[in-house]
């Protein structure tokens, strides 16, 4: 069955191939701007071989050349839509295979979910052609004209390092005994929205007044469909301009209120200071706790019983006391040694409680029905960015990191479909039967 399946589809892909050949080179089909321009010379019929979803297609098409030997144009080829000479449906499959995954294993996905023949290399040049076009597309997108009253609006933002080729480094310091860095760091941000927390119940209120939750209490839940993501290979300020404009458009300025989410970074608080000052700045709870560890350590000794009974205590403390963070670092100062190496690192440690205690209400935030994890831009450093470029053996040169993550990215946003239809040219308005 599956021989006599394979043989079917070769049999239409043969058939299909050969209609759409008879109606492109039909001399009925009106194509728009098929006619010699001032300055123009035209060479008629020439033959060009364009590969489709179902094979090579052989066009015979008009070539109009400028006297001032500056180049020309085809316009059957302008109005099919044609890549790298490929029509967008191929082109669409080679950029979303050369996305997902390695350009060699894409040419074989490509060979066993359609039956196409396209080498990695091609697929490759695809991506690189299309890449920049996908970054303009995203941030030529309007912004909503409105967002429903209460709206909360979230951006995140975070760094990754991925593998890259030596020339990417040089002059740039590494954390490897020879000093010498290997990787480079891809910033990615995440905006999304939240939807007015519906009225706490007042079991749930006077559950929050006793610093405790309240099992009836919904789960959070970002709007369906609000989350999109931007990367950038550079620094800071720049990556900020970047997720900024993102934020505006996908409706910061609508919201009701914004959080910027980070995880503890001095470059994170300082892209929120400068491009979301209105923003409420909240510290990842994850790595408020990893700190917590990192403190009791310092006080009680690594892994002893000691420790771990205080870290526990005190995470819970962070949490859910209305004073957490104030009543962690009142209890942390008791504990401090008198003097000595121990002393100055656990001060040290609880340096960053202090330096970010305004960002650590996290009984407050719960109350409010806020989110306080920043997993969402974690979960994007390994699905947008890791799974991709961070795979063994792979070593990249910048641009064509970029390349596929802006690719990606649309994908990640669900607009993939939207950037084919709305920047490629229409069938009902390019080419048309006479």
């Amino acid at each position: 069955m599956g021989c006599l399946e394979e043989k079917l589809r070769q049999a239409l892909q043969q058939d299909a191939r050969r209609c759409l050949e008879e109606l492109l080179n039909d001399p009925s089909v009106h194509v728009p701007g098929d006619q010699t321009q001032p300055g123009e010379s035209c060479h008629a019929q020439r033959v060009n071989a364009v590969d489709s979803l179902f094979g090579p297609l052989t066009l015979r098409r008009n070539y109009y050349s400028r006297g001032d030997g500056t180049g020309g144009r085809v316009p059957l080829d302008e109005s099919l839509g044609v890549v790298e000479g490929c029509t967008p449906g191929l082109a669409r499959l080679m950029c979303r295979a050369g996305a997902l995954e390695p350009f060699e294993d894409a040419s074989q996905s490509l060979g066993v979910y359609a039956g196409l023949s396209i080498q990695g290399r091609r697929i490759q040049r695809m991506v690189q052609q299309m890449g920049p076009q996908f970054a303009r597309w995203t941030q030529s997108q309007p912004a909503p004209a409105s967002l429903p009253q209460g709206t909360t609006f979230y951006v995140e933002a975070d760094g990754t390092g991925v593998p890259v080729r030596p020339e990417e480094t040089v002059g740039r310091e590494g954390k490897g005994e020879d000093g010498q860095a290997r990787t480079r760091e891809i910033k990615l941000g995440v905006v999304f929205t939240q939807e007015a927390p519906q009225k706490t119940a007042p079991r749930a209120q006077e559950s929050k007044s006793k610093g405790q939750k309240d099992p009836s209490e919904s789960r959070l839940e970002r709007v369906e469909g609000s989350t999109r993501y931007v990367t950038s290979t550079g620094h800071a300020q720049e990556f900020g301009h970047l997720l900024r404009q993102l934020a505006l458009r996908q409706g910061l300025s609508l919201a009701t209120r914004v959080v910027f989410l980070g995880d503890g970074a001095a470059w994170v608080w300082e892209l929120a200071r400068v491009c979301f000052p209105m923003a409420k700045l909240i510290l990842d709870f994850y790595h408020a706790a990893e700190h917590v560890g990192l403190l009791t350590e310092m006080l009680f000794g690594q892994e002893t019983p000691l420790a771990m009974t205080h870290r526990e205590a005190w995470i819970k403390i962070l949490k859910d006391n209305p004073e957490g963070v104030d009543e962690v670092i009142r209890q942390a100062i008791d504990a401090l040694p008198r003097a000595g190496k121990k002393r100055r690192g656990a001060r040290k440690a609880l340096a960053y409680f202090e330096n970010n205690r305004d960002k650590m209400r996290y009984w407050e935030y719960q109350a409010q029905g806020l989110f306080f994890g920043s997993g969402v831009v974690e979960a994007g450093c390994k699905t947008v960015v890791g799974q991709r470029l961070k795979q063994s053996g792979m070593f990249w040169g910048l641009p064509g990191a970029h390349n596929i993550l802006d690719i990606r990215c649309v994908l990640e946003n669900g607009q993939f479909d939207d950037f084919w239809y709305r920047l490629l040219p229409h069938p009902n308005s390019t080419v048309q039967a006479a």
